[in-house]
């Protein structure tokens, strides 16, 4: 059975280095302190849901249908999961997806959405 390493600490939620690699080949001990990927201080649900994201080659419209969730909570999963993950959160440019969302959900005006797009 595999455990999976966590990257939080489950008393004070503070993030866990390691500090001893073992090779249960030739038995080989590294001691030190070692910093995990990104990937290892993101809950089960996290990273959940940036294995879909990978397996559906990104693409949002298809996160909605996997996951049952409605376009603007699976771009603030996104958020959070980039944000977590100590990546830079910007706002990217407005792109047609995004704009054609907020037309439908009534956040842009037909006129306001010919203006980003113009951009």
């Amino acid at each position: 059975m595999r455990k999976e390493v966590i990257g939080t600490c489950p008393v004070c939620q503070n993030t866990l280095m390691a500090t001893r690699l073992t090779c249960h080949v030739c038995h080989t001990e590294i001691t030190g302190d070692f910093e995990l990927s990104r990937f290892s201080y993101l809950n089960k649900e996290e990273l959940s849901f940036v294995e879909t994201f990978i397996r559906v080659y990104g693409n949002i419209k298809e996160m909605e249908k996997e996951l049952n969730l409605s376009y603007p909570t699976v771009k603030k999963m996104l958020e959070q999961v980039v944000t977590k993950m100590g990546f830079e959160n910007k706002e990217p440019n407005a792109n047609t997806e995004d704009i054609l969302q907020k037309i439908k959900n009534k956040e842009l005006s037909v006129n306001e959405a010919l203006a980003l797009l113009k951009k």
